[in-house]
């Protein structure tokens, strides 16, 4: 299973990261994840875009399903894991929790968006399972 980080945007992570620039550019740096979130959802609904939030993320392990507490900050259309951020700088750490979770979920593609930088473009790694 090939692990990386990927440059190429495919259409459907291009329009959630249009969604987020229009996010980032009405509230600027500095606030609470949640409150991204939130709006962020509310972004991707009005572009059509369907969109779950905190979504539970179960472990399977020896065989058993197990809730862990995991939980998914939103999922796109069934197909991308968004995982918001509102850090000074993501981490190895951060990459590396977003392909768990795509792995757990059996998704390929996911976005790790981190809302606290200057020029968003700055603060987004999409991130191939």
């Amino acid at each position: 299973m090939d692990q990386r980080t990927v440059e190429t945007p495919d259409p459907l992570t291009g329009r959630i990261v249009a969604c987020a620039m229009k996010v980032h550019t009405s509230l600027g740096a500095g606030l609470l994840e949640g409150v991204y979130e939130l709006c962020l959802a509310r972004e991707l609904a009005k572009s059509g875009l369907a969109a779950e939030r905190q979504l539970p993320l179960p472990v399977r392990y020896d065989g058993e399903i197990l809730d862990a507490g995991y939980r998914i900050d939103l999922l796109v259309e069934r197909a991308i894991i968004v995982e918001v951020k509102s850090v000074e700088k993501l981490m190895p750490l951060h990459t590396a929790q977003l392909l768990t979770y795509l792995r757990l979920a059996g998704l390929k593609t996911g976005l790790l968006i981190n809302f606290n930088v200057a020029h968003l473009r700055e603060g987004i790694r999409r991130v191939s399972n």
